[in-house]
Order: C-alpha cells, then structure tokens, then sequence
C-alpha cells in the first residue's frame, strides 16, 4: 500500500527495528541490550499508523550487522499493511541491496558503508536520485560510524556530510549511537554542526520529550527537516500524538541550537 511514496513535509517517524522477525530496541546500538517491544512488527507498523503516523522508520538490525540485508521479506509485509511510505535502512551496500530494498517496497533507503566510496555513491545516486538515498551520518562522538555503528573512522561526521553533499546528496540521518535507546536528549553539538550545509538531516538518538521535537522542528529553515522516535514512543515517555502536534506547532527557522 505504501510502496514508493514520496516523504513529505517535516517528518515524525516510528522507529520500528527489526531483528530475528521482531520488533526490538538496542541501547547504543548494542547488540548485548535488546529490549523486544513486538513479536509482530507488521502489528506494530499498524498500530503507529493508527495513531497518525504519516511515515515509518524501518531498520533491519541483522542487515546491519551482517552486512547484507536480511528483512526484505518483512519488509515487503510491512510496506503491503500501511498506506505511508517507508524509509528502510541496515546492510544496504550494494546497488542490488538498494535495488531489493527499493523492489520491496521502500520509498527510500538509508545507506552509510557504501558511501564511503565515491565512485559507489556516485553510481548510486546516479541510477536512483537523491530523492530515493538518505546518507547515514551515524557518529560516535564527533567520528563518523560505520559497519553497523560498530567501526569508528578517523572522519568527523561533518566532513563526510560535506562529502555526500558535494557528491549530489540531499537527504541525511544522523543518528548520535551513544545516545540511541538512552532517552537522554539529542545531540545538539552534534546537530548544529550539520545545519546549514545544504543537506535536509533527520536526527536520531536520545529524542525523550515533546520539547526536544519542537526544538528540532524550530530549526528547520536551516536543514533540519525530521525526526526519528524510538525508546520514547515504545516506553510511553513521549507519546505520537505529543510528538506530532509538537512538530505541527513549532515555529519554523531561527532558534539556535
């Protein structure tokens, strides 16, 4: 039902994290701390599109840490339940791995490991369009993360987000890893250092509170156009409908960060 739509507008998105066929949480991006929330993640997407969910964040934690993707199929069942788009990321470093993701029914991809090569960035965005290619900006402090958030390069974050811009990029996650599942706030060095350089970024990681989202929302005159809410949605910290009038309620551009 949802497959191929456009995202649009300033985005709330559900994180749904898919590993072993359930719906489940890691705390900074841990392995060792999973937390299940949903035996049936085609119910959970369900359910946050019942509340008002206009579009979903799925990630394939396996793909992630394997290196391939390993959801497709559930993917494919998710994307068939709901009737908003979904934007689907975790092991996607080749073009046939986008290609899979995108024929499942993604209406666009998250990948970071491969565009660490340029000639693959290149070829990626050549065949598909940045409209369908967000950039992971996955950062352990300042460092740019890969390989499943488990490798730190000697890259800051903001040097490969002024690369993948540079490349034709347009869209990018960037998601603080030590503040993912922890509930304690966003990054917000780590954000500012990403406004205004030409990239639309949805942030991810340590989102705990209605404040937090009309704080990102204020800023999105200078590139930030989304956000992602896991823990606090799956805890009952932060509730969808608290998340989604904070975004429609926030004013737009100039608040500092």
């Amino acid at each position: 039902m949802g497959a191929g739509r456009r995202l649009n507008g300033w985005l709330v998105l559900p994180a749904i994290d898919l590993r072993a066929g359930r719906c489940v949480r890691l705390r900074q991006g841990d392995p060792s701390a999973e937390t299940v929330y949903g035996e049936d993640p085609v119910a959970v997407a369900r359910h946050w599109v019942g509340l008002g969910a206009e579009a979903l964040h799925v990630v394939d934690l396996d793909g992630a840490f394997q290196g391939a993707p390993a959801q497709l199929a559930l993917l494919r069942r998710i994307v068939e339940a709901v009737d908003v788009p979904v934007q689907y990321g975790g092991g996607l470093r080749t073009a046939a791995d986008v290609e899979a993701a995108l024929a499942a029914g993604a209406s666009r991809v998250v990948v970071g490991t491969a565009l660490g090569d340029p000639a693959r960035a290149e070829q990626l965005l050549s065949r598909w369009g940045p409209e369908r290619l967000v950039a992971a900006l996955d950062a352990r402090g300042r460092r740019f993360a890969s390989h499943g958030w488990r490798q730190a390069s000697a890259a800051d974050v903001v040097e490969v987000a002024r690369a993948v811009r540079a490349l034709g990029v347009r869209h990018a996650l960037f998601t603080q890893v030590e503040r993912d599942g922890t509930l304690q706030g966003p990054d917000w060095e780590g954000v500012g250092s990403l406004l205004d350089l030409g990239l639309g970024v949805i942030v991810s990681g340590g989102i705990r509170s209605a404040d937090d989202i009309r704080r990102l929302a204020a800023l999105r005159a200078r590139g930030v156009e989304g956000v992602v809410v896991g823990q606090a949605l799956y805890t009952g910290t932060l509730t969808l409908a608290e998340a989604l009038a904070a975004a429609r309620t926030a004013e737009g551009g100039g608040a500092g960060c």
